[in-house]
């Protein structure tokens, strides 16, 4: 029962991961790789929030849904505390992916903490 529950929530930890792939691609995609301070918030953001979605994948624990979360929030603010809000796609890339990754580690830690709920 806990393994079909866990199987039924991947779907977030695949959501989280491929957020943090396109934000790892995202400077040359989304054309921002000119800002060095962008760029490389963008690589190590994007690779630790990938490294903690397949950690999730292999396996689950609460902690890195926490940790999710605030590399979530970190998404969305990193523009204005880095200081690269001015630019207009790479600002947006962050706070879009981030409120995903957001999103997605809160549904799956609701559903942790609400089994009965998530069920219906």
């Amino acid at each position: 029962m806990a393994m079909e529950s866990l199987k039924r929530r991947a779907y977030q930890d695949w959501a989280s991961l491929i957020c943090g792939a396109l934000l790892f691609v995202a400077p040359w995609g989304a054309g921002f790789a000119s800002d060095p301070a962008a760029t490389r918030t963008a690589w190590v953001t994007g690779l630790v929030t990938a490294v903690l979605a397949i950690a999730a994948l292999v396996r689950f624990a609460e902690w890195e849904e926490w940790v999710t979360a605030v590399l979530g929030l970190w998404m969305i603010v990193a523009p204005w505390i880095v200081g690269f809000a001015a630019f207009r796609h790479a600002s947006g890339t962050f706070v879009i992916l981030g409120i995903i990754v957001l999103v997605a580690s809160l549904s799956e830690l609701w559903q942790v903490r609400h089994p009965a709920a998530a069920a219906r």
